[in-house]
């Protein structure tokens, strides 16, 4: 059997990384910040394997901290990643950010990618962790 790539202490050191950078977005700025796109390869590792949040393209503002969510005509994501509610309210909130930081932790942990819920053939991919 293969030994896995990082060590567990490194997957919590990232998944931990990855948590600190998405409270400070919804709770440590002065406007929450709205990631909408929280997927490993938006995750960049230094050479310490410490995590950094990029790739801030969808992120949105809520221009009062009293707001809960980002209302939107578009629904905007990696499929996979995204809270189920999203396609149903069309809204983005901390807790879809929260789901989404979910799924990276169970492919993180597991080494699975989520599915694609808009392809049939990952509905049949048991290797798949979210459908």
């Amino acid at each position: 059997m293969e030994e896995p790539t990082l060590s567990w202490e490194r997957r919590h050191t990232i998944i931990y990384g990855v948590a600190q950078a998405l409270d400070y977005l919804h709770n440590g700025c002065e406007k929450r910040v709205l990631h909408r796109d929280i997927k490993a390869s938006n995750i960049m590792l230094d050479s310490e394997f410490n995590a950094k949040l990029g790739d801030f393209g969808l992120a949105r503002t809520l221009q009062q901290s009293e707001n809960t969510h980002h209302t939107t005509k578009v629904i905007a994501g990696t499929p996979g990643y995204m809270a189920p509610e999203t396609f149903l309210i069309g809204r983005a909130t901390v807790e879809t950010d929260v789901y989404a930081f979910g799924v990276l932790v169970l492919e993180v942990v597991s080494g699975k990618k989520p599915g694609n819920q808009n392809e049939q053939s990952d509905y049949n991919n048991k290797n798949n962790i979210v459908y």
